[in-house]
């Protein structure tokens, strides 16, 4: 994995926006597998001028990937979000935005994807409004080849009608709960990134 920070070129940047959602996608999704877990832990945390803003945050996640072996994380994962039956912090978006699951917020989501030409694979058993599925929408409006659908543009708009509305109450609700350790972590990392992503889609309108 290379080192997902903003570098130097705009070619370079997109780039690693789209490793970031990548890698936060993968995180949220499930309990990191072993070679990801190596490759948190071996990764450089020294950021270039224009990635000062996520300096500290990456550091404390490559800090917290390495204070913590796989098993542990992967108990935190279950404990926060698996279980039977109501987990202690939900994933999806629509419990955030309505308060209920499978809502009008997961309608309008659906649609949203169907005009992107994008559907779920029905090997995932979790609906749309999933935060790794949005947040691997967003790596794909970025890093794919059809210009049509991966421009500035429907990133903005995917990003303030999906992702924006209801990511920082998902990360405020973790960073607080008594189990969260490297997911606290994680979860900070991505409010600062979000952040940083907001920012920059506000100079686009």
């Amino acid at each position: 994995m290379s080192e997902p920070l903003p570098t130097t070129s705009a070619l370079d940047e997109e780039t690693a926006r789209a490793e970031i959602y990548g890698l936060l996608s993968q995180l949220f999704y499930a309990p990191p597998a072993a070679p990801l877990l190596e490759a948190l832990r071996v990764a450089p945390t020294e950021a270039p001028a224009q990635g000062a803003f996520l300096e500290e945050p990456w550091r404390a996640l490559v800090g917290a990937a390495r204070a913590q072996d796989g098993a542990e994380i992967g108990e935190e994962y279950d404990a926060l979000f698996g279980g039977v039956g109501k987990p202690e912090v939900y994933l999806f978006g629509s419990h955030y935005i309505s308060g209920y699951l499978n809502e009008k917020p997961l309608v309008r989501l659906r649609n949203t994807l169907a005009a992107l030409g994008l559907s779920r694979d029905e090997a995932m058993p979790e609906t749309e409004d999933h935060v790794a599925y949005e947040l691997e929408v967003m790596r794909y409006l970025i890093a794919g080849d059809d210009m049509a659908v991966a421009n500035l543009t429907r990133q903005r708009e995917f990003f303030a009608e999906h992702l924006q509305p209801w990511i920082h109450s998902l990360c405020d609700a973790i960073s607080s709960h008594p189990k969260a350790r490297f997911y606290a972590v994680l979860a900070d990392f991505t409010r600062a990134f979000v952040n940083i992503e907001a920012q920059g889609f506000d100079m686009l309108a």
